[in-house]
């Protein structure tokens, strides 16, 4: 069993950054797919990012490539989201998420087995 815990959100001015934590405890992340999803309110749940366990591969929703870049200390049992260039629309509630076994990308929120409880994000003009 993982434990996933975010941290890092918070109000923004639209142009701004925030950098987002997802520590881990329970077990080693180093053998999990990393993943980040938000939610904006009357929304489903959407993709943001993915890293393979190795830390060699990411791949990120269309919306948010060349802003927000995603990355894992294993050392630190962490994961990370930084958001650059904040726009109004990327505020939602911000979740980390843990995928065990096969080392892809996974994209769908319902592939992903541990999920941390979440951290608000919230971006104004």
């Amino acid at each position: 069993q993982v434990q996933l815990v975010e941290s890092g959100g918070g109000l923004k001015q639209a142009g701004g950054s925030l950098r987002l934590s997802c520590a881990a405890s329970g077990r080693t992340l180093s053998g999990n797919v990393m993943g980040w999803f938000r939610q904006a309110p009357g929304n489903e749940r959407e993709f943001v990012a993915a890293i393979r366990s190795s830390g060699g591969s990411t791949y990120y929703a269309d919306s948010v490539k060349g802003r927000f870049t995603i990355s894992r200390d294993n050392a630190k049992n962490t994961a990370y989201l930084q958001m650059n260039n904040l726009r109004p629309e990327d505020t939602a509630v911000y979740y980390c998420a843990a995928r065990r076994g096969l080392d892809v990308i996974w994209v769908r929120a319902s592939e992903y087995d541990y999920w941390g409880q979440g951290t608000q994000v919230t971006v104004y003009s």
